[in-house]
């Protein structure tokens, strides 16, 4: 089952910790006089060095703290704030439809028909308009009040002027009593006070338009109608009872498929937006389970839609008050439960014996799954709001999807009986794994196709298909989200393999990971390797850019060189080279092969660019599956060949039985009489 993408991790070695010495240590250095260091620090930190930030400064200070970043994602995160009010506002019954609409001038537009926000003088803040004290104001707002808002997205009070506080220019108008009032503001400043541009008017509502701030995102800052366009559409789905009317600008939509305008509007909600993304596969049933609890009082409201798909990986997308959690969080741990808890029941119900061994896993892992829940004081982890952590989330998911699956299950049976058959298939199939670590198959895509295992390819032909070869579980999930499902396939291997140069032949037969390797490729080891066989073009050969990852390259390397020689020898293994470096500064992010290669970007890339965000990654389990499609998409990556050079033969095997071999005093030689070109070295 596909996982969505991760957030990223601190990159680099860890400094090693300081020595814990005497608090005063230094404090005095001989004869008693005082350390001029401790006695300058001490004159340059006094009460006028601490800052107060007031206003919408923190945010612009730490933009990271309120959308996540300063990249393409945190940019269009501010995209997602307005949206998302406009969206709270049908929710809530106040407003029928939203107008989105891109501008050529990076400009964009949110409108809606809603109540519009008030502009009389705030209670508290008697020289402001409740207007100005929403957009410059952190934690204000009407959604702590669940007499405003019975539910909504917006918790903290803080989404709209985040996003006017990363904005170059803000300007936002309101209709309140048939007046239309309007105010602008400059990077989250107000540049005069409400103003009243028009009386007598008939429609209703607020418009925000806004451009993102090239300080705090870069020069290149700007939207995407490839982004915005999903996201819109998106909000329609998530809410059947919104019209959502997109429009934009011509000249932005060169080269896409995106249409300058559309009017989406989806009745029947997330049962038409997961049938549009399993558009194509094969299903174990055609019937989807979907449904909703109409319910919005008390605990909450839940709509989902679930699939089955036979032919492909499965994914789970969830949802809160509309909002995406691209993390999961306790409504999607309602979902696993009541799923697994309803088909383990009918299991018992019609006496199958063979549901006892089912786990959330069997049944999540080739799931196509969406799931919204609408709920009254929503708590994520973050301001972002990646991952919901409500408690009461489970219980609601769980009972509301539970009894209707379990009406489902009764009232198909044959759909019933079928998931029943393939769940426990791939249950009976998990076991036999891990109870039998030698047993026959009739391909290797049978035995292997596991969680952890490989994740082939949907190319049948050997040719243009490639397998990667990546060390860990980790590396292998952000790979299998990576790669192209069509042509490229996925085997994670667990550590470091057998050196099958110093191993004798009983210890290589009886290695699983060796075994596995050979029998996903089919094609055979030693004289028994047959080339017609092989089941992919290119075995590729992907490992962390350390020493570490060399180590597992050159292992591999040595199995292929030893075991399988006419592999290489017809041009299939190769080396890809994942970067070790990824530099950010705005919304631009290039990635560095090693240090040489940061520097050389440093001076060319990012040339008379100060304050660039440098991170180093620990290996490809770090890296999001976003980061590692560069190191997998055969128009961005760069992969080396393995080639013995025939007049090399002689010498390549002498190099590698004195370094591979088990003879440490050999091994030792071969590295002495090369130290001094050894540069660079990551230990």
């Amino acid at each position: 089952m596909s996982r969505r993408s991760m957030p990223a991790k601190k990159t680099g070695k860890s400094k090693p910790k300081a020595r814990q010495s005497d608090l005063f240590a230094g404090e005095r250095g001989r004869g008693g006089r005082e350390n001029a260091r401790t006695k300058a620090g001490r004159a340059e930190y006094s009460a006028e060095h601490i800052e107060v930030l007031e206003g919408l400064e923190p945010v612009r200070r730490r933009p990271g703290m309120y959308v996540g970043g300063t990249d393409e994602k945190a940019l269009h995160h501010l995209f997602a704030e307005v949206i998302d009010n406009a969206m709270d506002e049908a929710i809530s019954g106040h407003a029928t439809f939203i107008e989105v609409e891109m501008h050529a001038d990076g400009f964009i537009t949110v409108a809606d028909n809603g109540r519009g926000i008030p502009v009389e003088a705030h209670p508290k803040f008697k020289k402001k308009s409740a207007l100005e004290v929403i957009m410059t104001t952190l934690h204000a707002g009407g959604k702590f009040n669940s007499e405003v808002y019975e539910t909504s997205g917006g918790l903290h009070g803080v989404g709209v002027s985040v996003a006017n506080a990363l904005s170059e220019l803000l300007e936002v108008e309101t209709v309140r009593q048939g007046n239309a009032y309007r105010q602008v503001y400059k990077r989250g400043v107000p540049a005069g006070p409400v103003k009243l541009v028009q009386k007598g008017v008939k429609r209703r509502g607020t418009r925000v338009r806004f451009r993102p701030d090239p300080q705090i995102f870069g020069e290149d800052a700007a939207f995407k109608a490839s982004r915005v366009f999903p996201m819109t559409r998106a909000k329609a789905y998530l809410f059947g009872g919104v019209e959502i009317r997109w429009s934009a600008d011509k000249a932005l939509l060169k080269g896409s498929e995106i249409p300058e305008k559309e009017t989406f509007h989806f009745e029947n909600g997330l049962r038409d937006f997961l049938a549009g993304a399993i558009e194509g596969n094969t299903l174990v049933h055609p019937d989807l389970f979907a449904g909703r609890s109409e319910k919005k009082s008390g605990h909450g409201a839940v709509e989902w839609a679930v699939a089955w798909i036979a032919d492909d990986d499965g994914f789970l997308s969830s949802y809160v008050n509309t909002i995406p959690t691209p993390e999961g969080g306790t409504h999607e741990t309602g979902l696993r439960t009541a799923l697994t808890r309803g088909l383990k029941a009918h299991a018992e119900r019609m006496e199958n014996k063979r549901g006892a061994a089912i786990t959330a896993e069997d049944v999540m892992t080739g799931a196509g799954a969406m799931i919204s829940v609408f709920m009254r004081d929503p708590e994520f982890q973050g301001q972002t709001k990646d991952r919901l952590a409500n408690a009461e989330a489970t219980r609601l998911v769980e009972g509301t999807v539970g009894d209707a699956f379990d009406h489902w299950l009764a009232g198909n049976p044959l759909a019933a009986t079928k998931l029943l058959d393939w769940v426990a298939d791939r249950a009976e199939e998990r076991l036999r794994r891990r109870q039998e670590k030698e047993i026959s198959r009739k391909s290797a895509v049978r035995k292997l196709r596991l969680p952890g295992k490989l994740a082939d390819c949907s190319n049948a032909s050997a040719e243009g298909s490639e397998i990667f070869i990546v060390e860990g579980d980790s590396a292998g999930g952000s790979a299998k989200q990576a790669r192209d499902r069509q042509s490229q396939a996925i085997l994670p291997l667990r550590g470091k393999i057998l050196n099958v140069a110093s191993a004798g032949r009983d210890k290589l037969l009886q290695n699983q990971q060796l075994a596995d390797l050979v029998q996903a490729l089919g094609c055979g080891t030693g004289t028994s390797y047959k080339d017609d066989a092989l089941r992919y073009e290119k075995v590729i050969v992907m490992t962390d850019a350390d020493v570490d990852g060399a180590h597992i390259a050159s292992l591999l390397i040595t199995f292929f060189y030893r075991e399988t020689p006419k592999l290489i020898e017809n041009g299939h293994l190769y080396l890809a080279v994942p970067p070790l470096y990824r530099l950010t500064y705005g919304a631009t992010t290039v990635y560095a092969r090693d240090d040489k290669h940061k520097e050389q970007l440093l001076k060319t890339v990012f040339k008379g660019k100060t304050k660039i965000e440098v991170g180093r990654f620990k290996g490809l389990g770090e890296m999001l599956p976003s980061q590692l499609k560069d190191t997998m998409n055969p128009k961005t990556r760069n992969l080396l060949r393995v080639t013995v050079k025939d007049a090399m033969r002689a010498a390549t095997a002498k190099a590698v039985e004195r370094l591979m071999g088990n003879k440490p005093e050999a091994r030792f030689e071969f590295i002495t009489e090369r130290a001094a070109f050894a540069e660079g070295l990551d230990i």
